[in-house]
């Protein structure tokens, strides 16, 4: 039973993917919702049924008390048919209705609803681009990808369990009450405009508030993940108590925009208990007057005051469940702000895969200032043959990481052109366009996952043998087949921590040359690739990396310039432009900026004091 209905709608149903989802909130999960528009038609006609089924029972025990002013003999003659009926519904037909609204609400919305829209958002915010990423924290990001699900599940749960029973329970109330007498239902009418009013009151404000609050715990998330991410940094230089105050203040405006949203509430529950006297007062009050009057029986009476007491237990649950659900509407408000922004790096309309022939880059008048007209590349242009091995030299900021990042379209260029082997990279697809590009970073993080899963991340579908021929290419497997982690797993098992931080500098590296070289990429591409090592492994990984670079196009980013000077041509950056080119020996011939980066080395490194 509880598998039909857990399996009523498919979380994982395929979908159109959105470049832009919808900016407003009602659009926004009105797009989520329609894999379960059916469930949602089906829950709130049974909520409907539910209610209906609730105010026939008050009608139901008010008659039993009119027909009690009989003798039992002809009670049991006249209506023990009915009363049996009546029983029966109760004891079975009742617990059928009600376990079937359940199970909707339960069992088909509730886990499935959350769990699509998690999944969707998830898929949409890792199609953001790298630049996307960098303007936020990743913990935000992540905490509302995390809230917004469950409060967007609870929101339609209180439109099916509170406010749609609620609104035909009321319904039936006015009615019952005008069937046994209309005047009845004038108090009650009376409560209900007044208790709108304070509804109306209520929500204006709690919707506003909860975002503002919402938004500041994801506040406090971020920040505290960006402590915990950095705790090296943290503790290196003793900047505990820097950390604390850091994350005190975020604290702090969470706790003052928290108390704002509970003063409201408190607001709304005092005046509560003053609208509830005069509803009881009033139609109680009222019910009995026309009795005294004749007007109306002992089982009005009965019916009208039981349907009191049950409104009066209901407004509380009602008006909670009516400011939860706006509630939860601004947590998911507050989450559209990441889940909703469009993509801000798309695949050109009909982008095809990029059919790679010989690896041949060419540049052509490129300039990209990441939006702020300076900085970054100025007008450069340069063609790297088929196999061509070239350095990229130049102090920070010359633009030299720039231009690897549009190489791979982790930003989309301001202006100017990229082609590989003669096609343009912004009119072709993003992921056929990596699939043939390797890279190494200087900084070599890895996922915290097994150091298997870290180098089959390069490509999936290896063996065994390929993977391990990798690693030992890479100067790797020695220091694996040692390693082994707190839950006992050992060696390529063995889970690295966030980022890699249970590995050395140098391990890291090493692990990402064993990715890189598993990957086999006809264009490879090498920050700083080196870097992390000491001077022995240094050595015996060179050889390695020259042997990865036969046959595929390179690009080398390099401050130790003895790592590029074996290179076909050399580069030379600076603000923006390529000022020199050539061979190692051509350009120390020169006697222009590389000779002079050459000269001032200290250790292999371009000293930070070179003049131009």
């Amino acid at each position: 039973m509880f598998r039909f209905f857990e399996n009523l709608v498919d979380p994982y149903t395929p979908y159109s993917e959105s470049d832009a989802p919808p900016k407003r909130l009602y659009p926004f999960l009105m797009a989520y919702a329609q894999p379960f528009k059916g469930v949602f038609w089906l829950a709130a006609i049974m909520s409907i049924v539910v209610a209906a089924v609730e105010v026939g029972l008050i009608w139901a025990m008010g008659w039993v008390v009119d027909i009690l002013t009989d003798d039992p003999a002809t009670v049991r003659e006249a209506h023990g048919t009915t009363l049996i009926a009546l029983a029966v519904f109760i004891l079975l037909l009742r617990p059928l209705l009600q376990a079937f609204d359940v199970l909707l609400l339960n069992n088909t919305i509730l886990p499935n609803f959350g769990t699509l829209i998690r999944w969707r958002s998830h898929r949409h915010v890792l199609r953001q681009s790298v630049g996307w990423f960098e303007n936020d924290f990743a913990g935000r990001i992540a905490n509302r990808i995390m809230q917004t699900p469950p409060a967007a599940g609870e929101a339609v749960f209180q439109v099916f369990d509170a406010l749609t029973f609620a609104l035909a329970y009321v319904v039936g109330a006015v009615i019952l009450l005008s069937d046994s007498d209309p005047r009845l239902a004038l108090p009650l009418i009376a409560w209900l405009g007044l208790y709108a009013l304070l509804m109306r009151w209520t929500i204006r404000r709690v919707g506003p508030a909860s975002q503002r609050a919402s938004d500041a715990r994801s506040q406090v998330t971020g920040r505290v993940v960006d402590s915990y991410t950095n705790i090296h940094s943290v503790k290196m230089f003793a900047h505990h108590d820097r950390e604390i105050a850091f994350a005190k203040e975020a604290i702090d405006e969470t706790r003052e925009t928290f108390q704002a949203e509970m003063r409201i509430y408190t607001i709304m529950d005092m005046s509560l208990v003053v609208l509830n006297g005069l509803l009881i007062v009033g139609v109680v009050g009222w019910a009995l007057a026309l009795w005294m009057q004749g007007a109306a029986t002992v089982g009005a009476v009965a019916a009208a005051t039981a349907l009191t007491l049950r409104l009066n237990a209901m407004t509380g649950w009602i008006m909670w469940a009516l400011t939860s659900f706006f509630r939860q509407l601004g947590v998911v408000a507050e989450g559209m702000e990441t889940i909703a922004q469009p993509i801000d790096l798309v695949d050109a309309p009909g982008a095809k895969p990029l059919e790679f022939k010989a690896g041949e880059i060419r540049v052509e008048g490129l300039s990209h200032h990441y939006g702020r007209g300076a900085g970054g590349l100025d007008n450069v242009s340069l063609t790297i043959k088929p196999g061509e091995k070239v350095g990229l030299v130049g102090r920070s900021g010359a633009g030299k990481s720039t231009l690897v990042k549009l190489l791979l379209r982790f930003y989309d260029v301001e202006q100017g052109r990229i082609l590989v082997d003669g096609q343009d990279i912004a009119q072709v697809t993003q992921d056929s366009l990596r699939l043939q590009i390797g890279m190494v970073q200087q900084d070599s993080s890895l996922l915290h996952r097994s150091i298997r899963d870290n180098i089959l991340y390069g490509r999936p579908d290896a063996g065994e043998e390929a993977m391990i021929a990798a690693t030992r290419k890479a100067e790797a497997l020695e220091f694996i087949q040692d390693l082994e982690d707190p839950q006992g797993r050992k060696g390529f098992d063995a889970f690295v921590g966030e980022r890699g931080v249970k590995l050395s500098g140098g391990q890291r590296q090493r692990v990402t040359l064993a990715r890189v070289i598993l990957k086999d990429a006809p264009i490879l591409l090498l920050d700083e690739a080196t870097s992390a090592l000491d001077s022995e492994v240094e050595a015996t990984i060179q050889d390695t990396l020259y042997g990865m670079m036969e046959g595929k196009t390179v690009i080398a980013i390099a401050h130790r310039l003895s790592t590029i000077a074996q290179m076909d041509r050399i580069l030379v950056m600076d603000r923006g432009h390529i000022v020199e080119e050539g061979s190692h020996e051509s350009l120390l011939a020169a006697g222009g900026l590389y000779a002079g980066l050459w000269s001032r080395q200290s250790g292999g490194f371009i000293g930070q004091d070179a003049a131009e």
